[in-house]
């Protein structure tokens, strides 16, 4: 799994040939999906954010090294903590006012970290959505590591017509091609009472896009020595707030 896919996913060239939109969606409900994760992953706290320990894919799992077809599950990005993840999930631990007492949605939540930081900052409500039920598993498994519940939502929200009342909307590591941050960007622009804000190492996809005039920098820190080797070219993330809609 190293090699290919697994070797190469943080990089941005891997993640603009095989995240996109219709991502992470994984049949066979009558595996186990729960015991699989326990047997590929293992407990991490090697990352920004140490007081949340995760089920990750690390160098120490067989499944790094095996090949990409060998691997039970397809496209696991959920068994990653990606950078912007990382940084948005460091932002809402360092200040927990952005979240206390407030309702929560992060989309696309993979491991759920950012979701689990919100639990434990104060937040009122926190929905973690994501479209892979591999991931919603993954993301109950976590909770149980750090002792929260989280309710979840398998629904396809980006783009949808769905008006939910949340006044925080994390998107962490979300705009990973053009057609992608196109659909973002314009399902954003519905969300007029929620206050928005976005994790990111610095993709292009972002960086040239003109979502990037309604950003405001609120968080930059310096990633892991792990995650830089991990994600090619990444040094930094950075947390964004939408502010100018």
């Amino acid at each position: 799994m190293k090699n290919k896919a697994f070797r190469l996913i943080a990089s941005s060239l891997t993640l603009r040939k095989i995240a996109k939109p219709k991502r992470n969606i994984t049949t066979g409900c009558q595996v186990d999906w729960r015991h699989h994760i326990i047997e590929q992953t293992e407990v991490s706290t090697n990352h920004l954010t140490p007081e949340i320990p995760l089920r990750l894919i690390t160098r120490n799992c067989p499944l790094w090294h095996q090949k990409e077809d060998e691997s039970v599950f397809k496209d696991p990005f959920w068994a990653f903590y990606w950078p912007g993840g990382q940084a948005l999930t460091r932002f809402i631990l360092d200040h927990p006012e952005v979240v206390r007492g407030r309702s929560v949605l992060d989309v696309g939540s993979g491991c759920g970290a950012s979701a689990i930081a919100a639990v434990k900052s104060g937040a009122s409500q926190v929905t973690a959505n994501d479209i892979d039920l591999v991931a919603i598993e993954a993301i109950h498994l976590n909770c149980e590591l750090n002792s929260v519940t989280i309710a979840t939502s398998l629904d396809d929200l980006i783009g949808s017509q769905s008006r939910g009342n949340w006044e925080v909307v994390f998107l962490g590591d979300m705009f990973y091609d053009e057609e992608f941050t196109d659909r973002v960007h314009e399902w954003t622009r519905s969300l007029s009472g929620s206050s928005i804000f976005i994790g990111d190492p610095g993709r292009l996809f972002l960086a040239n896009h003109p979502l990037k005039k309604e950003l405001n920098l609120v968080h930059r820190v310096e990633l892991p020595d792990s995650s830089k080797e991990e994600n090619y070219g990444f040094t930094e993330g950075y947390v964004w707030e939408i502010v100018n809609r």
